[in-house]
């Protein structure tokens, strides 16, 4: 299937993470929710790649703000008003749609928690991503220096006259978590690669940014 993995998150026990890449065969020169209709197929199929496909899937409505609300298995789906999800349960997935905004992926090193965020400009301007790393704090009864963040590509300089990438990467780290990880990669130069929003004047797809926490091995329970 046509996503990548991040080796500071393949790294942690019961997380699973995914990117989504382009899919060059679809036509997504259209509004977003067209865009999502005609992706959700390969979307699906990724999810069911990566072992996802029985987990509850939750995403989050992507207001370009910064709220951040816990999701469980009773949460009602998508999220709304929020830009920024969190788990604590097994068994959850959590999905966010970029085309040039950053995921930002925040997880114990334990594994015993996770977020996932969309932070562009305006998340990064109102500190979305510190914000996730404080709650997911809060809600597993962590520390921030216990966190690895993981930022997805996204657009940059000279591509965009912002480079709020670097800025997450300021947050994060002064807010103290213990890994900060950017994989520097744009998605506007690489527009073979990846959706870019600027680049297609809106008219384009998205990726899927996913997260998955893993139930306990047997062993481990018993």
């Amino acid at each position: 299937m046509n996503f990548e993995s991040f080796p500071a998150l393949d790294a942690i026990p019961r997380i699973r993470a995914a990117f989504t890449r382009r899919i060059p065969e679809i036509d997504v020169c259209v509004e977003r929710e067209e865009a999502l209709a005609r992706l959700k197929v390969p979307l699906s199929q990724a999810r069911t790649a990566l072992g996802f496909e029985r987990m509850l899937f939750a995403t989050a409505e992507q207001v370009h703000g910064n709220i951040v609300q816990e999701v469980t298995e009773k949460s009602e789906l998508p999220i709304a008003g929020a830009d920024g999800l969190l788990t604590t349960q097994p068994g959850i997935c959590l999905g966010i749609y970029v085309a040039d905004c950053a995921a930002v992926y925040l997880a114990d090193r334990l594994g015993r928690g996770m977020a996932l965020v969309h932070s562009g400009k305006k998340g990064t301007e109102l500190g979305i991503a510190p914000r996730a790393a404080e709650a997911l704090c809060r809600t597993a009864g962590i520390q921030p220096s216990d966190l690895v963040a993981q930022i997805s590509p996204c657009i940059r300089p000279p591509c965009y006259e912002r480079d709020f990438a670097s800025e997450i990467v300021r947050q994060l780290q002064d807010f103290g978590v213990g890994e900060v990880h950017d994989c520097g990669v744009c998605t506007a130069c690489r527009n073979d690669l990846y959706y870019s929003y600027r680049l297609e004047k809106g008219r384009t797809g998205r990726m899927l940014a996913l997260m998955a926490l893993l139930p306990e091995p047997a062993a481990a329970r018993a």
